[in-house]
C-alpha cells in the first residue's frame, strides 16, 4: 500500500514552508524540508550550499541531453538528481509525511499517495520576507 503524503511546491518568500511545518505539526507526521538538504549532502558529498542553490533545478532530461552535445556522461546536476530521487522515494516508502519543495511532487508521481500543493502568494506579501 502506498503511503499518503503531502507534498507542498511553493513561490519563494510564500510561506510554503511554514505552511508545511504547520501541516505535519497538525497531522502528526514528519516534514521533510532542511533535512532533506543534509540527507543529501551526506549521500552525494555535496556541500549543502551547494544543493541549495542547485538541488530544485532538474536536470533536462534525455531530449535536452541529446540536443546539448554534452560529453564524459553524467555531470554533477544528474548525481544529485539521482541521489535527491532516491531519498525523496525512501522517505515516501517509509510512511506518511510532508515534503517541502525539491521536486518531490514530480519524483513521487507515480510512486505515492500524494497531494500535491502548491503556495503562492502575491508580490506584496513575498516582499516583505514572511
Amino acid at each position: 500500500m502506498k503511503n499518503r503524503v503531502i507534498t507542498i511546491s511553493r513561490e519563494f518568500g510564500s510561506g510554503g514552508r511554514t505552511i508545511g511545518k504547520q501541516a505535519a505539526a497538525a497531522l502528526e507526521i514528519p516534514c521533510y524540508d532542511s533535512e532533506l538538504v543534509q540527507r543529501i549532502a551526506e549521500q552525494s558529498g555535496f556541500d549543502p550550499a551547494y544543493i541549495e542553490d542547485n538541488g530544485e533545478d532538474a536536470p533536462g532530461g534525455p531530449i535536452v541531453s541529446a540536443f546539448s552535445h554534452r560529453r564524459g556522461g553524467p555531470n554533477s546536476s544528474d548525481y544529485l538528481w539521482t541521489i535527491q530521487c532516491r531519498i525523496i522515494t525512501e522517505l515516501a516508502e517509509k510512511g506518511p509525511c510532508v515534503i517541502v519543495g525539491r521536486f518531490a511532487d514530480y519524483i513521487l508521481r507515480d510512486k505515492a499517495d500524494c497531494l500535491r500543493v502548491f503556495i503562492h502568494a502575491d508580490e506584496a506579501f513575498r516582499s516583505r520576507g514572511s
